[in-house]
Formats: C-alpha cells, sequence, structure tokens
C-alpha cells in the first residue's frame, strides 16, 4: 500500500495556507511530519482526514485518486485520525466511545456485555492496560483519555494511521505502551504518519522525516542521518544556542507554602514551599497526583486537609477567584478544555481572566490584549479578530499564557506548558518564564518530559501515588535518578 500527496494546495478565505505539499509513505513505514506551529500540520493532517477540501493536487492510495469528500469517506477508504485535542463524549464510558456507531446487538438491543468484552479486548491487545472499559471518560486522567483515543482509532484496523502529538502528555510505562504499539502496527503492514514536536521520538521511531515550514514541505531528512540540532535549525531558521536558560541561586521570601496538604483519594501530605523569582519543577507519572494538587492549590478541587500559606498567611482558596485574588494563576494541561474558549476571538481569550461586569470598556481591553499577542509573538499577525481554535497548538499555548499574564499574578502554576509545542516556541516559552521568575514571580513548573522537568527547574520535585517522595537539585541530577524516585526504584 502507497499514500502519495502530490503538490496540495489549500486556501482559507483567500489566503493559501499549503503551498503544494507532498508527501509520500508505504505501508509498514512511521513517516514523521516535523515543523515548527503554524507550519501547515494541522490542515495537512485535516486534508488526509478528510476534514478539508483541498484546492487542487492530488491525493492518491495505490494510485488510485480518493477522492475524500468528509471524514467518513476517510474512514471508509482506511484512514483513521487521532487528533492532538480530544474527541471523546466525557459522560459516556470507555466501551461508548471506543465502539460508537457499531455497539454489537442481539435482537435488536445493545449486547453490553459483548460491547464491554470488545472494547476490554482491543485495550488488551494493543497494550493499553489498566483502563476499564465501564468506566466514563472524565473519571480517566488526561494521558488515559488519550490511550482510549488511540485504541479507538484502531476498532476498524485502518491501513493509515495518522497520530498528532499522540505522546504529548504520556510518560513512562505508557509512553513505552504507545512506542511498542507504532512498531506493531507496521510490522503488520500499517501506515503511520506520525507528528511529534519531541524530536527524541521521532528519531527513534521514524523511517523518514518530512519537514515542514511555512506551509510547505521543505526537506525529507534519514533519520540515521540527521539530529536534534539539524531539524530545529530547519524549523526555526536559525540556531537555537541554550535551550534552558541559566539557574538563578538568589530568591526572595516564601510566596508560596503547603503543609500536609491532602485531597482524599487524590493525594496526601504534600508540603513543598516556593519562593518569589524562583523556578520550582514537580515530575511525576500518570497518576501520581502533581495535576490534582495544582488544581486544589488553585481552589478548582477542594483540598480536605492540611494548611496553605501565602505570604506567610495561612488561607485556602476556596475556588478559582479567590485564588486569583491571592495572585494565583493556573496554566491547566488541556488548554482546549480548560484554557480557552475556542469559539472566542484571540483577544477575547487574552481578556477572559480579567473582564469585570457587562459594562467593561472594550477599547481599553483590546489594546491590552493587542499589546500581550505582540509581547507573547502570537501568530499568525492580525490573529487578535480570529477564533482561538484556527491557530496551531503553540499559538494557542501562547494565547492562555497571555490570558494569565494579563492579571499580573506573583505566583504562577504551569501544569504542561509546554505539551504540544514545537522546540522554538518552547525555548521563547522557558525564556519567558525565566524572565517572569527573574521579575519576582513565584513559579511551579509541572512536566511529564524529564528533560524538561530538569532543565527549566531551580529545584525539582517529585511525587509518586499522591505523595511528594523526593526534592533533587536539577545542577547534579540525572534523568535515570528522576525517574527512579518516580517509578519506587530509588536507593
Amino acid at each position: 500500500m502507497k499514500l502519495e500527496l502530490e503538490a496540495v494546495r489549500k486556501s482559507f478565505g483567500g489566503v493559501e495556507v499549503l503551498h503544494g505539499v507532498s508527501l509520500t509513505g508505504e505501508g509498514g513505514q512511521v513517516v514523521a511530519v516535523v515543523g515548527a506551529n503554524g507550519a501547515g500540520k494541522s490542515t495537512l493532517i485535516k486534508v488526509l482526514a478528510g476534514a478539508h477540501n483541498f484546492d487542487s493536487g492530488q491525493l492518491l492510495i495505490d494510485g488510485e485518486e480518493l477522492g475524500l469528500r468528509s471524514p467518513r469517506d476517510a474512514i471508509l477508504r482506511g484512514i483513521r485520525t487521532v487528533y492532538q485535542e480530544l474527541s471523546l463524549v466525557p459522560e459516556l464510558t470507555v466501551t461508548e466511545n471506543m465502539l460508537m456507531g457499531d455497539l454489537p446487538r442481539t435482537g435488536g438491543l445493545i449486547d453490553w456485555t459483548a460491547a464491554h468484552r470488545r472494547a476490554g479486548e482491543i485495550l488488551q491487545e494493543i497494550g493499553f492496560t489498566g483502563i476499564d472499559p465501564h468506566t466514563r471518560i472524565r473519571r480517566l486522567s488526561v494521558a488515559k483519555q488519550q490511550m482510549v483515543e488511540i485504541a479507538k482509532s484502531l476498532v476498524t484496523e485502518p491501513r493509515v494511521l495518522i497520530l498528532d502529538e499522540p505522546s504529548a502528555v504520556l510518560a513512562g510505562s505508557d509512553l513505552d505502551a504507545l512506542f511498542t504499539l507504532v512498531r506493531k502496527l507496521t510490522a503488520r503492514g500499517t501506515l503511520v504518519i506520525y507528528i511529534s514536536h519531541r524530536l527524541v521520538e521521532v528519531l527513534e521511531l521514524a523511517d523518514k522525516i518530512v519537514m515542514m515550514k511555512d506551509g510547505t514541505s521543505i526537506a525529507e531528512l534519514d533519520p540515521a542521518k540527521t539530529s536534534e540540532d539539524e531539524m530545529i535549525h530547519l524549523m526555526a531558521g536559525r540556531a537555537v544556542g541554550q535551550i534552558y536558560p541559566d539557574r538563578r541561586s538568589e530568591f526572595g521570601e516564601p510566596a508560596l507554602e503547603l503543609k500536609d496538604l491532602a485531597r482524599e483519594g487524590e493525594f496526601k501530605g504534600v508540603s513543598l514551599t516556593i519562593r518569589s523569582g524562583e523556578v520550582v519543577g514537580l515530575f511525576g507519572l500518570v497518576g501520581s497526583g502533581r495535576s490534582e494538587l495544582a488544581e486544589a492549590v488553585f481552589g478548582a478541587r477542594q483540598a480536605t486537609g492540611g494548611t496553605m500559606a501565602v505570604r506567610g498567611r495561612i488561607l485556602r482558596a476556596r475556588n478559582p477567584k479567590t485564588a486569583m485574588r491571592l495572585g494565583m494563576a493556573l496554566v491547566t494541561e488541556d488548554r482546549g478544555r480548560t484554557g480557552l474558549v475556542l469559539g472566542l476571538p484571540v483577544r477575547d481569550n487574552v481578556i477572559l481572566a480579567t473582564m469585570k461586569g457587562p459594562l467593561m470598556r472594550m477599547r481599553p481591553a483590546s489594546v491590552r490584549a493587542s499589546r500581550r499577542i505582540k509581547e507573547l509573538d502570537i501568530r499568525p499577525a492580525g490573529c487578535a479578530t480570529q477564533p482561538a481554535w484556527q491557530l496551531s497548538g503553540g499559538n494557542q499555548q501562547k494565547t492562555v499564557l497571555a490570558k494569565w499574564l494579563e492579571t499580573e499574578p506573583s505566583i504562577l502554576l504551569l501544569d504542561e506548558p509546554t505539551r504540544g509545542v514545537d522546540m522554538a516556541t518552547r525555548i521563547d516559552i522557558y525564556r519567558m518564564v525565566d524572565s517572569l521568575a527573574r521579575a519576582g514571580l513565584a513559579i511551579l513548573l509541572i512536566s511529564s518530559d524529564l528533560t524538561e522537568a530538569i532543565g527549566a527547574s531551580d529545584r525539582l520535585l517529585v511525587m509518586r501515588e499522591g505523595q511528594m517522595v523526593g526534592e533533587l537539585d536539577p545542577a547534579s541530577v540525572t534523568e535515570e535518578e528522576v525517574l527512579a524516585y518516580s517509578i519506587g526504584t530509588q536507593p
């Protein structure tokens, strides 16, 4: 089986965003598509998935024009897509989401026993164990939801599987399971088109790499003959130099102090201190309680024990509104669901957290939003009036950051701030975090990326099974040591 895109062009509102993109792949291959945010990867994916009709060019399988008019057409032709933003129904079960439209029936009624058994068998077969088919999606972590999304795409055994940032929220054994699955799929002849900003895994998994920039394919690379540095240079158009800023050694007074903070069933006995001007990294595998802790500090979840002090004063954020009054801001790990209102313009998203009543003066607010958009280099230029869903993942993330920076916080909680963000944009975010810390903000940086957790932190904490299990010096610790703490095998 051979897939071919030849000179594909696509425009929106008279503005061309794909300028003659070409790509080929064969069954049994992993073809990685790499490029900076805004390079056109998302549009290309939607063309392949039948979600966008293209203006010119060809899309062929085994020399036959596909003529896709809808996502259903793509599915019928054996093309399945797992998007970066999840499309699951939170109130339905794992089984219902996986088998939607194809639930087994007996005598006209749904055979739930058979349905749950089938979903469980699929999850077991692809190596995504530990997920109960009866569980409602809203009760699963983001990582487990990502695994269900992937499993859903494999129900019909596709010939072409497109994975858009599938590893962005995975770590440890979950990440290993993904890599094993990709290799299993290619071994049985599936073509996997793999989009990722994690260049190390691209080099490990891919048979070839297609580099995109500004809406066109600019290079095809052999993973055995290229490097992260070369790919970053092609993406950014410049050498990026030092990735992580220099660490700081002097800090102010404690801004946030937790003592034995607990929430039943999620975490317990958590104590930590973050000083003004300090970036404290927090690493933990999925299920460690790291995101739940951040939400409890911000008042989005209610702690059931322990104390919290802000600038020496013991109090509790009973809801996000109270937390904001205390000078806190939380960038959540799922920007599409809890960070943005995707249907609103970028400008409105930027001022969303500072809106005060129906009589808010919009002109000054719009001026402030424009200033933030320029300051964070949110693209494309003139995007202030565009709906947020039209932006690339990296620019959506910058929009979330802009929204919270507009509140002028003194304590910034960042949960996976570089999820689905290209390396050049990551470096911009690291430098922005460094600048904010040097201006006196206390920052908690939660990350499932080991290299990032170590490189971007002044001090590193590790959580496991709802408890704080280690405080480490990022200047001297190794990734292996951090991982050992997170899985409980440290000396």
